[in-house]
């Protein structure tokens, strides 16, 4: 029948340069994409493989699972095709060029700047091959390998038993057999049917056993045969899954009739000295830790991720928001539409299968950029692609925070989340809830989540006094603690996704002390050190018992630095202090701090006991605070601003400019709110700077200020810059009285 060779080897060659043999998968960005400068090589590489020799009668294709961005494949010299998308697996047929033997597959690969998403983003896009490429053979009749990079078999279960197959076969062949074991092997149900090439079957399962999340990931296998008379000429077998959910707006996410809130992380895919050419054990590696801080939900962002971490995903009960790179800046070309067109077909057709997924994402801070009709019709096409091609799962998109609560852009999808960052780029961790409270109150019959939250931490720096952009792990446990106190009060979240499990490279950031990352992860890049938030979540969201001390990375304390916190799933903690027993606390929302503990000049062996477990560091009794802890030019650090905003707006200037005909910030605020457009903007200009009372309280303020001019109530409760008031008067000056 089929066979699949995996091509591990390469000649590989940047423009102008010799060839040279490397391993594959491979990308050309593993070390500069990491490196800080946002210099990393963009441009074209040329890829050369040696392919087995063909088998007489059979049919040959390539299979390329990630080539980023565009490839355009060649066989012995033939042009095969291109494809455009760096993050889904396509495929070609090699057959009409191939040799008896000697046979050479060519792949140009290009990262180049272009129309194809994403081009604009918060991560380094690697070029290359960067997943497995294999090499298939098949008869001349079998599942067709050509529709949109699936294998042609596509299973719709429900949780009555009844399970639909639409078969999609090439070739003379007479019929399809189909088998549905479940996970011992036994066979539960079969049927067949006339080999057409849309060829639709029912079998039904008595009381099929539902998949059922993180609690029982219960799988079947369904065996479909190709056969011409009584012969088997191709087989497909397909992993699945029966289960129902919903979300409600009020209760959030329900799976097979009981109540499941979705708590988890973001994931992107790339990896120390790797990049994204990473292997099956990384990604079970980043299994294993997700599992172990004890999400149930992962959003897998920004673009299609590598079958085997969903096939993983399947197996450990994961819930799965997967998207595609539409993301941030909104390209206005037609070959930039077509390309997300064929992104979502891509991600839901080869993701149909996987009962882990429940939600399709059609974009992520797409207004960044600026707002207009045919972004807006984009969107509206790709979360009308999604329903229809699947009609059981559900529609979602991340917003950028400033996106104003009553957008056009929130009633577009079935579900809805926001990116916010209160208390990390502007404003404080406490204004979180009242904003999901106020839209909640707003949109009632909108599920709304949490698809980014998140603060910058690098584990070499720590203060006993916190603050905002200090990049101390003390601030990030203190704004992680806070976040998971606010959604614990607030059930209508129908999810919520930190931002992010694993620090990622991001090539053009510079931010505390470190060139090249995003350091927002509950784990480093590296995968060695989980840092003290990832134990608050553990402490959160596992209930088999676990005590953790924090700050054995703050190794040194003064003596104004002696208070030590410990997280825990248990009711109450004991801290031991050189042996000697020195308090037990009660837990309170997960954590007991201990003030003051006194400690011995040099090291102090601490422990934290709690029934049967229990943690133990060591600290260290100095005179003074230790200034290797603290990053140097901490004013400067606590000044920098989000990644986009330049992308938001390029004009970094402190003008303001009045033009005829057009909204300016020197137009009387009354007539500024009469205008739903100008109120659009001035909320969001609002929200963007943390002042969530200020956005929500436009439309009251509108009578009482008459003729007063913005800058008034702008500074009425709190100061905004002569730079901010330029960025609002251009969005106004854009908009016609």
């Amino acid at each position: 029948m089929r066979t699949v060779t995996l091509l591990k080897e390469a000649r590989f060659a940047k423009q102008g340069e010799n060839m040279a043999a490397v391993a594959l998968p491979h990308t050309w960005n593993n070390y500069d994409g990491q490196d800080g400068g946002n210099d990393y090589w963009r441009g074209i590489g040329t890829y050369e493989i040696d392919l087995p020799n063909p088998t007489a009668g059979k049919k040959q294709y390539i299979e390329i699972q990630g080539a980023n961005h565009v490839a355009t494949v060649y066989c012995n010299g033939r042009e095969l095709g291109t494809h455009k998308g760096g993050f889904s697996t396509f495929r070609f047929d090699l057959t009409p060029a191939m040799k008896p033997e000697g046979n050479v597959l060519t792949v140009v690969v290009t990262n180049a700047i272009s129309d194809i998403y994403p081009q604009t983003a918060d991560f380094t896009f690697y070029g290359g091959l960067y997943r497995d490429v294999n090499f298939i053979e098949v008869n001349e009749t079998h599942f067709d390998l050509l529709k949109d990079g699936t294998a042609g078999v596509f299973v719709t279960p429900h949780c009555s038993g009844n399970t639909r197959f639409d078969l999609f076969p090439v070739g003379a062949a007479d019929a399809i057999a189909v088998e549905i074991k479940d996970d011992k092997g036994t066979v539960v149900g079969r049927g067949g049917v006339p080999a057409v090439f849309h060829a639709d079957l029912l079998i039904s399962v008595k009381e099929p056993h539902l998949w059922h999340g993180m609690e029982d990931p219960y799988l079947y296998t369904a065996v479909a045969k190709l056969l011409v008379g009584d012969e088997v000429v191709d087989e497909v077998e397909v992993k699945f899954g029966y289960r129902s959910f919903h979300v409600d707006p009020n209760t959030g996410f329900w799976l097979n009739g009981k109540n499941v809130p979705l708590h988890g992380v973001s994931r992107h895919q790339d990896r120390l000295d790797k990049g994204w050419a990473i292997s099956k054990e990384d990604h079970e590696e980043d299994i294993a830790l997700i599992k172990e801080v004890g999400a149930n939900t992962i959003r897998l962002a920004h673009y299609q991720h590598d079958q085997y971490f969903y096939d993983l995903c399947d197996k450990t009960g994961f819930a799965l928001w997967a998207e595609i790179p539409f993301i941030s800046k909104f390209i206005p070309t037609e070959e930039a539409y077509e390309n997300t067109i064929s992104q979502m077909i891509e991600l839901v057709a080869q993701n149909y299968n996987h009962p882990s997924i429940f939600f399709w994402g059609i974009s992520n801070e797409i207004l960044i950029g600026a707002d207009n009709k045919p972004l807006r019709k984009n969107l509206r096409d790709l979360n009308d692609l999604a329903k229809s091609m699947d009609p059981s799962r559900l529609t979602t998109i991340a917003q950028v925070s400033q996106t104003p609560m009553d957008s056009e852009h929130n009633y577009i999808t079935d579900v809805v989340s926001y990116n916010h960052y209160f208390g990390w780029y502007g404003g404080d961790v406490a204004q979180n809830g009242p904003w999901f409270d106020a839209y909640h109150k707003l949109n009632p019959d909108i599920p709304l989540g949490v698809s980014e939250y998140g603060v910058e931490n690098i584990v070499k720096w720590h203060s006993a006094t916190p603050m905002n952009h200090d990049y101390t792990e003390e601030y990030a446990n203190y704004y992680h603690h806070e976040m998971l106190k606010t959604f614990a009060t607030r059930p209508y979240l129908w999810s919520t996704h930190v931002w992010n499990m694993f620090n990622f490279a991001a090539d053009a950031r510079d931010e505390g002390g470190v060139i090249g990352r995003n350091n927002k992860g509950l784990v480093t890049y590296d995968r060695k050190i989980k840092k003290d938030a990832f134990y608050i979540y553990k402490a959160y969201w596992t209930t088999e018992p676990m005590v953790y001390v924090a700050g054995r990375r703050f190794a040194d304390r003064a003596p104004e630095e002696r208070n030590i916190t410990v997280y825990t799933n248990c009711d109450e903690v004991t801290l031991v202090v050189n042996g000697a027993e020195v308090a037990t606390q009660a837990a309170v929302d997960h954590a007991v701090v201990f003030e003051n503990v006194a400690l011995n000049d040099g090291a102090n062996t601490i422990t934290a006991k709690a029934g049967a477990v229990e943690d133990t560091i060591t600290l260290n009794g100095v005179a003074e605070h230790n200034e290797e802890y603290t990053l140097p030019d901490l004013a400067a650090a606590m000044a920098v601003g989000n990644w986009f905003d330049d992308v938001a707006d390029d004009d970094d200037s402190e003008e303001i400019e009045v033009i005829e005909g057009y909204y300016s910030i020197e137009d009387p605020f009354a007539e500024l709110a009469a205008n739903e457009e100008c109120v659009k903007c001035i909320k969001g200009w609002f929200v963007a700077m943390g002042n969530l009372t200020m956005a929500s309280m436009i439309g009251a303020m509108a009578g009482m200020m008459g003729d007063a001019k913005i800058t008034m109530l702008a500074n009425m409760l709190g100061e905004a810059s002569q730079k901010d008031f330029a960025k609002l008067n251009r969005q106004l000056n854009k908009i016609k009285k």
